[in-house]
């Protein structure tokens, strides 16, 4: 092996790791919104639970945030929280701070 394919087979594992830790972050924020919006909601403990884990599903539907936001506010407005996008917008860039800085205690 030369320095150049230990080279590689490093930088291929780096992007893999930053790969997982990057879903894993956005995993974390989705399950964190879902508790926020359920509080919103006056959900019970094991609601919270169960509508948290359908908002982080709610990421798999198609790439990017705009599945979850979908959700988040559809869900909330049914429920009869007066809220916006842009609102649910800049609580899921506080719930992606929050996320970052929980998994890296956690490490």
């Amino acid at each position: 092996m030369t320095s150049f394919d230990d080279r590689e087979r490093a930088f291929e594992a780096k992007f893999a790791h930053d790969q997982e830790m990057a879903f894993r972050v956005v995993a974390r924020r989705n399950r964190l919104i879902g508790q926020w919006a359920a509080d919103r909601m006056g959900l019970t403990p094991a609601e919270t639970d169960a509508y948290a884990r359908s908002v982080v599903q709610a990421e798999f539907e198609s790439a990017g945030d705009e599945d979850v936001i979908r959700k988040l506010y559809g869900d909330l407005v049914s429920a009869g929280v007066e809220i916006d996008e842009a609102a649910i917008r800049g609580e899921l860039e506080l719930k992606l701070i929050e996320a970052r800085r929980q998994l890296i205690e956690a490490l």
